[in-house]
């Protein structure tokens, strides 16, 4: 255990000393392109174990990466986040031959809480505000059935209370919105997050969350593997992690859409083989590994519903035997498939827990409402200063 936490730090250690080359993940670029580019033996690869193999295929485009190179334009170590959680390490060791490894992703997580007066657009002002891209987006998706964004106006006010994870002093991940407030046109509306169960209510303990749900895509005999973001595996001393569930079935089995949505992906997928993604409504994924076949028709674009055929079990890509991999993300985060696939919760608030959320929600609410009027106060001070400073010169004739 020792020995990985000093790996680790002396990686940090290194980035922070040596130039590092941060840039997105190329589109179209796998794990075996990117070694061939530093002409790295593809044997790296194909020597790991199965799992690691599939971390591999979770690297998606536009991603952020971290990389030195050496003098001489050969890779030194690379840093590719995969998830929140974990990392893909490559780097050359001492022998003068590069190695493989997955580390967690040290990040700094804070939480504030920020009043925004709109001048121009939502969007323009958070991240401007924040530099996260995302937390506009977050804020549109729990206040979008109330809320006409385009209605807002000079003079409208946004409050948000938000956590957000920070790597190398950018926003990493998605943002997690705790509360908010949005003012269009002295109209106030509020969103509380309830911690028990995720969802958002308004200050009155109304649900305005939509529940969304999955069916298990195949019959099994088994769940071969379980979903795990990261862990330390006391026996082979490294970090492990499988941002999915895999169900042993036989080959041949047909497999179902989990939920309605547009096909995004299909075709080969690195270590997972033949696989499908889908796009589902409120920033779900789900994706269908190592496939025999797909049904015919399947293509990306397609509108699939929840239970409709799309392919069949196989063993394609780095797989053991057959089964089924499934995975499920939302606005990128891999999530646990078997929490996700349940029959839809109820999500109103009654008895002792509503009176609790309502008693939150009102403190939370002059919390917003005084970051509010503070800004205020420093726009009111902010054009007294300037009415007074400025001064009017008459026109040269």
């Amino acid at each position: 255990m020792f020995k990985i936490i000093f790996a680790f730090f002396f990686i940090i250690t290194s980035l922070f000393s040596t130039e590092v080359k941060e840039a997105k993940w190329p589109m179209g670029e796998t794990f075996l392109t990117f070694l061939d580019k530093y002409s790295i033996p593809q044997s790296l690869y194909f020597d790991l174990e199965k799992e690691d193999k599939e971390l591999c295929s979770e690297i998606t485009a536009d991603r952020y990466f971290y990389l030195m190179e050496n003098d001489d334009g050969t890779l030194n170590q690379v840093l590719i986040p995969i998830s929140e959680e974990i990392q893909l390490h490559v780097y050359k060791d001492i022998d003068n031959t590069y190695k493989f490894q997955t580390l967690p992703i040290s990040y700094r997580e804070y939480t504030e809480t920020i009043a925004i007066p709109i001048m121009t657009s939502v969007s323009n002002e958070l991240q401007q505000a924040t530099g996260n891209a995302a937390l506009a987006a977050h804020l549109k998706s729990i206040f979008k059935a109330s809320v006409n964004f385009r209605r807002m106006q000079k003079g409208d006010f946004v409050a948000i209370e938000y956590t957000q994870k920070e790597l190398l002093g950018k926003p990493f991940g998605q943002p997690e919105i705790k509360s908010a407030m949005i003012e269009v046109s002295g109209k106030k509306y509020y969103r509380f997050k309830n911690d028990d169960n995720d969802k958002y209510y308004d200050q009155t303990g109304k649900a305005f969350t939509k529940i969304y749900f999955f069916k298990i895509p195949v019959s099994y005999s088994r769940i071969s593997s379980k979903f795990t973001k990261k862990r330390w595996h006391p026996v082979l001393k490294r970090y492990r992690a499988h941002l999915g569930t895999d169900f042993a079935a036989p080959r041949g089995r047909k497999i179902y859409a989990a939920g309605e949505g547009r096909v995004e992906f299909v075709g080969r997928r690195g270590g997972y083989g033949n696989t499908i993604i889908i796009r589902h409504p409120n920033g779900y994924k789900t994706l269908y590994a190592h496939q025999s076949r797909f049904r015919s028709g399947i293509k990306r674009g397609r509108w699939v519903k929840r239970g409709e055929l799309i392919g069949y079990v196989g063993s394609t890509g780095l797989s053991s035997g057959p089964h089924l991999h499934l995975g499920v993300y939302r606005n990128g985060r891999a999530l646990d498939p078997l929490r996700i696939i349940k029959k839809p919760e109820k999500i109103v608030l009654k008895g002792k827990a509503k009176r609790t959320f309502v008693a939150n929600a009102k403190i939370t609410m002059e919390k917003l409402n005084a970051v509010v009027a503070d800004e205020n106060r420093k726009e009111a001070t902010k054009l007294d200063r300037m009415a007074s400073t400025s001064t009017l010169t008459p026109k040269e004739i």
